[in-house]
């Protein structure tokens, strides 16, 4: 059996016609590829940097969109819809259960910081932001989560030291968060990293665990203190004005016993001086009065009296005590 042979012209032959065979599977291919390339999903949090031939167009929202396939419109998908969490001093270990579990091992560097007197306390806090301008977070900073860890940093230490340790464990924490909140954007504005701070919570803020059991015995002293003073002064508010009051009406009565003093004596002097002028207009009726009235007086308040005539042996009743008026209790005898 005859093999004919190939020789280098048929190779050579075969070789020009393949382009012509191979070329229309490529550009189907191609065709197929770009086809398939050129459109793109935005999810419902998320929305989409379109940068083309380097050149910043446009950021797509949810919803299908159209570009340029082989590589001339690059697209990046971002989450800006939902709110982004960044934890200092601890880490979330584990959601699938009901269960969350947070562990703060080794990460005293982020947590301790140094108070404005002088002391020392753990703050654990979680900053809750959310991406405002996708562009900008993608290209205006090349490590955009690193900045926002350090700014986040930077502010709480700036802020815990202008604060006492006191204030920086009871009352000034909701303060202290307001005060990083704000610093922190107004950073990233500076910055324009298109980032917006929802809020920033502080979790649990303690006293170093060396020194923790010591704390505890200062907060302990300062909380009986507080004690003592609010018993000190409830006391004080309860005898103060007691005694005030009791002042008040002592001088009062004083005040009124005075008065009636001064008018009783005003109205003797008065009664004297009417007297007095009516004994110059009749002198002899006037004396009579007064005995009369003098006398009355007196009588009135004996209950029960004897006159006796020295001169005589016997007893004569001149006046009998159920007559006069006994309402007085004094008893008189002569």
């Amino acid at each position: 059996m005859n093999e004919k042979q190939i020789t280098p012209e048929d190779l050579k032959q075969a070789i020009d016609k393949l382009p012509k065979i191979i070329a229309p599977f490529i550009i189907v291919f191609a065709l197929i590829i770009g086809a398939l390339g050129s459109f793109y999903t935005v999810e419902p949090d998320e929305e989409a940097v379109v940068i083309r031939l380097g050149k910043h167009l446009e950021n797509t929202q949810p919803g299908l969109h159209f570009k340029i396939p082989f590589g001339i419109d690059e697209v990046t998908k971002v989450k800006t819809k939902i709110v982004h969490q960044a934890e200092f001093g601890f880490r979330t270990e584990s959601t699938l259960t009901r269960v969350t579990t947070y562990s703060s091992h080794n990460f005293e560097s982020e947590s301790l910081m140094l108070t404005g007197d002088l002391n020392v306390a753990e703050v654990q806090w979680v900053v809750q932001y959310q991406i405002s301008d996708p562009f900008k977070f993608l290209y205006q900073t090349s490590q955009p989560i690193t900045n926002i860890r350090d700014i986040s940093e930077s502010i709480m230490r700036r802020v815990v030291g202008d604060k006492l340790v006191n204030d920086v464990l009871t009352v000034g924490r909701v303060e202290i968060a307001n005060n990083a909140r704000e610093l922190m954007q107004e950073v990233l504005d500076k910055y324009d990293m298109g980032i917006s701070i929802k809020s920033i919570k502080l979790q649990d803020v303690n006293p170093p665990k060396s020194v923790q059991a010591s704390f505890n015995d200062v907060n302990a002293a300062k909380q009986e203190q507080e004690k003592m003073l609010n018993q000190a002064e409830e006391a004080y508010n309860r005898i103060i004005p007691e005694a005030k009051g009791k002042a008040d009406q002592l001088i009062s009565e004083a005040e009124g016993f005075a008065n009636e003093v001064l008018n009783r004596a005003h109205g003797n002097a008065e009664r004297f001086s009417s007297v007095a002028r009516e004994y110059r207009k009749a002198p002899r009726i006037t004396k009579k009065r007064i005995y009369l009235e003098t006398m009355e007086e007196i009588f009135h308040n004996l209950n029960n009296f004897t006159v006796v005539d020295s001169k005589i042996k016997g007893v004569l009743p001149v006046f009998s005590g159920q007559n006069i008026l006994n309402s007085s209790p004094a008893k008189s005898e002569r």
